[in-house]
């Protein structure tokens, strides 16, 4: 492989990156369009191959038409797009499959918005045209606008096809996001990471053409299709957890106090203590999915997964490690004591049998409470943990 001097790296201004694992049938294809884009529009630039340890001779198919190609022994579609833009030397990277669907042939939209200052450009192949055969029914009419309409919601990316793999990006925009992702996961957290940022996000239309190979591709569609949903409710922990944790809280504590005086009818049915306990439980589980949420956010961000948020730092003023002891300790002696008054009034009948109904509406927020108690102790010292690595950093 040959290295280009620090002057012949500085005149290029385009990188055309292609992940690649056994597509020596559509290969040579791919990097003769993109070398006749660049020397038909006179731009500077380059292709390279993140190879991911093809067997068919892709290497030396790519070697023999002027693409660069670039080892990359960590398996996945993001580790070969992540090694092969780290060895660009163009100040933009255009990347597309290497499958011949993508026209490589026609990529002056994106760097023209590149050129602009965008710091991230995606396809769009709804608008651009999906030729018949190019995309499965499932993918176009359900997948594809199910995920790009969920990532739109949870973290309000403006892209309408969020899966689009021809994308362009500046090397900065791409060093600054610090992807992590090896598999399919990595297109999804890069348009992700570039909104969370708050970088420059245009979109194009492309077309989308079957692929050239004669074997079934490497996508699995609904396998794939869930990786990327879980990523993206796993990149979310406000709506993962703590937007069903505070409806639950919210729930829990009104049909508590609703119960507690005393039982309730509704259409003819008698709600009593086995609903109070219910309510109790529906606080109990949402107060650990908004706590969950926020160490969640914390490790993600100390980890390079998520981007700093100045809101959870002033959070950070208040929510101390003290704070988070007091109240625990004051609802485990709310609890204490709940428990206590109740053991007194089973004094009163000399342990014998209680009235269930009038006793458990002590019992039952008595134990919610110290529930709650332990579980704050817990969570703030876990906390403090993951906040002085935050806070170093």
């Amino acid at each position: 492989m040959s290295v280009a001097s620090p002057a012949e790296a500085s005149a290029i201004e385009l990188t055309i990156v292609m992940p690649c694992l056994n597509e020596a049938e559509t290969l040579e294809a791919c990097i003769r369009k993109a070398q006749g884009f660049l020397k038909r529009h006179g731009v500077a630039g380059e292709v390279v191959v993140g190879d991911n340890g093809s067997t068919d001779g892709s290497q030396a198919i790519a070697e023999r038409f002027g693409a660069r190609v670039v080892p990359v022994a960590t398996r996945g579609y993001g580790a070969a797009l992540y090694g092969a833009t780290l060895a660009a030397r163009g100040r933009y990277v255009i990347m597309g499959d290497s499958d011949d669907s993508y026209d490589f042939s026609n990529l002056m939209p994106f760097l023209e918005k590149l050129r602009a200052g965008y710091d991230l450009v995606i396809g769009n192949r709804f608008e651009g045209g999906i030729q018949p055969g190019a995309m499965p029914w499932k993918n176009r009419y359900i997948g594809n606008p199910a995920l790009t309409g969920i990532g739109r919601l949870l973290f309000g990316c403006p892209a309408g096809d969020f899966h689009c793999g021809l994308r362009g990006y500046s090397l900065n925009a791409f060093k600054k996001m610090d992807l992590r992702t090896t598999g399919m996961e990595f297109a999804s957290e890069m348009v992700i990471k570039a909104t969370l940022m708050g970088l420059r996000i245009a979109e194009v239309p492309t077309t989308l053409s079957p692929d050239g190979r004669s074997r079934p591709p490497h996508l699995r569609p609904w396998r794939d299709g869930w990786r990327h949903l879980r990523f993206m409710l796993l990149y979310s922990p406000r709506w993962l957890f703590l937007y069903p944790g505070l409806w639950l809280i919210l729930f829990g504590l009104a049909a508590g106090a609703w119960l507690l005086p005393g039982p309730q009818r509704v259409a003819g049915v008698v709600l009593d203590v086995h609903t109070l306990l219910y309510a109790a439980l529906s606080v109990l589980i949402g107060f650990q999915c908004v706590t969950f949420a926020i160490l969640a956010k914390v490790f993600a961000i100390n980890e390079g997964l998520l981007p700093e948020d100045p809101r959870l730092t002033r959070l950070f003023k208040y929510i101390t490690l003290e704070t988070g002891l007091i109240l625990g300790g004051l609802l485990t002696v709310g609890g204490l004591a709940g428990s206590v008054t109740a053991v007194a009034s089973w004094n009163e009948v000399a342990y014998g049998p209680l009235d269930a109904s009038r006793t458990l509406r002590l019992v039952i927020p008595s134990a919610l409470c110290l529930m709650l108690g332990c579980e704050t102790i817990l969570a703030s010292l876990f906390l403090s943990v993951l906040g002085l690595r935050m806070r170093r950093m």
